[in-house]
């Protein structure tokens, strides 16, 4: 119901993916969805059947086919006439739309969505089946591209905070061999404060010569409250250009981390086109149509000298 009518995805009991809000709490459902809910687990109220509108009507004839609640012939007419003007705008949005590309992709709970693919954003031209998976290590090769993998680690692998282990583990991993990038974890509500994260990873990153991106990482804390919980998507995107900006200006590579349902309804990925796409996704294969430079493909990796598992990556190297 709540994604038919508000094309929202329940993610727990007390988070909603809106693709217009991003990450709302219950409360803030359309009036249509209360009222169906209402009508749905409570019925010691008479209900104003208009307050739904016409995108409701479907649901308001299959709540009053499962339950006892009596209703006038008057209120019955007025249903079936909203189910008719319903079905009537989907054959018209049907004909507009068939020739609309349309992707169905899953998250990593394995819930299914399904969106538009925007014609406006750069595709990638990987061929799927030349990623090659051996155990957790995956391998790609053609004409166009190669690849290599690395991992990216926090403190969820142990002693990975900015402290004295950050400067020791950044100078351990350059003396390996290694190249070295840094993620940060957005939490900023505005422009102001994406800026004021961008000057914290610049202060600590100063003392060092890394050569991969410098990452923005907006997500949505799934099992916790969060100071971000009522961010828009656009709100998102324009601190996510605000971060990247200042990171370009001081010298650095900017990079943007997005999974499918921030890439279809959160982030307005026009509007970060001038940066290359870090994708996460645990399906066998990148579910994503547009184009990325590395791909996060599990968080289930294993590596000598951490303990536990970690997220591996694979970055797209053109020839």
């Amino acid at each position: 119901m709540i994604r038919d009518v508000d094309s929202s995805a329940v993610i727990s009991a007390h988070v909603i993916e809106s693709p217009v809000l991003g990450a709302i709490t219950p409360k803030e459902l359309s009036g249509g969805v209360k009222v169906l809910i209402l009508m749905l687990k409570d019925d010691s109220f008479v209900y104003n059947m208009s307050n739904c509108g016409n995108n409701c009507a479907k649901w308001i004839l299959k709540i009053a086919e499962n339950s006892n609640e009596n209703m006038t012939e008057e209120e019955k007419k007025r249903d079936e006439n909203y189910a008719q003007q319903n079905t009537e705008t989907d054959q018209d949005a049907i004909a507009e739309n068939q020739d609309r590309e349309v992707l169905k992709f899953v998250d990593v709970f394995g819930n299914e969505y399904e969106t538009e693919i925007n014609p406006n954003i750069e595709k990638h031209s990987y061929d799927l089946s030349k990623f090659v998976r051996e155990g957790d290590k995956l391998s790609y090769n053609d004409e166009s591209f190669y690849a290599r993998l690395g991992v990216d680690v926090s403190h969820h692998q142990g002693n990975i905070s900015l402290d004295g282990e950050f400067e020791n583990n950044v100078e351990g991993a350059k003396k390996a061999g290694l190249e070295v990038g840094v993620y940060f974890f957005a939490q900023a509500v505005n422009e102001a404060e994406a800026i004021e994260e961008a000057e914290f990873v610049l202060a600590h990153l100063s003392a060092y010569h890394i050569t991969l991106p410098v990452v923005y990482d907006p997500e949505s804390i799934l099992d916790d409250v969060a100071r971000t919980d009522h961010v828009t998507g656009e709100q998102f995107t324009e601190n996510t250009v605000a971060f990247c900006n200042r990171v370009k200006e001081a010298g650095y590579e900017p990079m943007v981390y997005a999974n499918m349902l921030w890439e279809a309804y959160n982030l307005k990925l026009e509007d970060l086109s001038d940066y290359p796409i870090w994708y996460a996704d645990y399906e066998l294969l990148p579910q994503t149509p547009y184009n990325f430079k590395y791909w996060q493909y599990t968080n289930e990796g294993r590596v000598d000298g951490i303990s536990g598992n970690v997220d591996i990556n694979i970055q797209m190297i053109e020839k």
